[in-house]
């Protein structure tokens, strides 16, 4: 079987078709895998870092803007965009894939759209509550489109066979422990953990919020605090921290580092998470069962972010606090609130899980076959 993936842009795109991936190639080691992507994008990075073969193909979007920076860039979207079928067509004829799978990103939009027309069984995945551009104009093209949230259906017009799936997630996240993860980490297992992050850049709403609740609750020994300032945030969050009285280097309370590498330890381990909404990130949270803060990210298509999270909340599984009304005391209060009942938070986790498609990977797996064993 061979497999061609268009995959690109953000970790949201490109980690489930690193995820789908990885689950055909342990059910199939003899599956010929190639991913498609733009040359300047994360996948190119990814992807090849992953063991996965790797082709590119210049796409990206247009720019709602006059400026001259956004004119020049819109041009050469315009120039990429009449390239982009004839690349597509020739990726597809070179490697000659029996199925062709989309989960995201502009990249995704030429390669699908020109298997299609070709007569190749496609699939896209879609990650989100609110349905992203590219799944909106490739809906009438597809086999079988895969939604993670139920609440997508309905945002979607297509005769195509869909399906919710809920969001693949690595296997790590699925089958980590809290205790073993706290001992494997060092983290007290009588405190209640609280881990917070913006992203690998970092999001500064969400540093300057937690200068507030760590200069509080640092040293409270009821807690302890693991927290990622993301690129950016390294930069000048620990000198603030500092400023404000706050101990990074000796505080058995207080873990702050630049990225969590082994988030599926520390998501494991913690009682209570402060992030985004992504939908990977919030299929993770839900897959290991934990209470979240939720603070969308405002700067994204569609404010697909606030709907990712109010999927959550309606569950009572999470708590979300738009940026716009973020404060430093707006979130120690509802940390204090929260963590002021052991079994609320409890309650949280148990309310995410279930929610969760924790067998999203079997399921997606199953409907690949499906049209593997159907293609002409």
């Amino acid at each position: 079987m061979k497999v061609l993936f268009a995959a690109g842009g953000t970790g949201g795109h490109i980690n489930p078709a690193l995820a789908i991936a990885g689950t055909i190639k342990s059910r199939h080691p003899e599956t010929q895998i190639l991913f498609a992507g733009t040359p300047w994008g994360m996948e190119a990075k990814f992807v090849p870092d992953a063991g996965y073969d790797f082709t590119t193909i210049k796409v990206r979007g247009f720019e709602r803007s006059f400026s001259p920076k956004a004119i020049k860039g819109n041009l050469k979207a315009i120039k990429y965009l009449i390239s982009s079928g004839r690349r597509a067509k020739q990726i597809i004829n070179s490697f000659k894939p029996d199925i062709v799978i989309g989960t995201g990103g502009y990249v995704s939009g030429p390669v699908v759209r020109a298997a299609a027309k070709m007569g190749i069984k496609t699939l896209i995945h879609e990650q989100n509550a609110f349905p992203g551009v590219t799944t909106k104009l490739l809906s009438n093209d597809v086999d079988v489109i895969l939604v993670a949230f139920k609440e997508a259906m309905p945002r979607i017009n297509t005769k195509a066979r869909m399906i919710e799936v809920g969001n693949p997630v690595r296997q790590e996240f699925l089958f980590a422990d809290k205790e073993k993860s706290r001992q494997n980490l060092g983290l007290d297992s009588d405190k209640i953990v609280v881990l917070s992050c913006g992203g690998s850049l970092g999001a500064k709403a969400i540093n300057l919020a937690m200068t507030d609740v760590l200069k509080e609750l640092s040293k409270d020994d009821k807690f302890q605090f693991v927290h990622a300032t993301g690129h950016f945030g390294s930069l000048w969050m620990p000198d603030l921290l500092r400023e404000n009285g706050v101990d990074i280097d000796n505080n058995k309370n207080l873990r702050v580092m630049e990225y969590i590498s082994r988030m599926p330890e520390y998501l494991s381990a913690c009682d209570l998470i402060i992030t985004r909404s992504g939908a990977i990130t919030l299929s993770e949270i839900q897959v290991q069962g934990k209470a979240a803060i939720l603070i969308p990210s405002p700067n994204v298509t569609e404010n697909h972010q606030f709907h990712n999270a109010m999927v959550l909340a309606n569950a009572n599984a999470g708590v979300v606090i738009e940026e716009k009304n973020l404060s430093g005391q707006l979130l120690l209060k509802t940390i204090k609130e929260l963590s002021s009942d052991k079994e609320k938070l409890k309650e949280m986790g148990k309310n995410a899980a279930a929610i969760s498609k924790g067998d999203a990977n079997n399921l997606i797996y199953d409907e690949i076959m499906r049209l593997y064993k159907n293609k002409a």
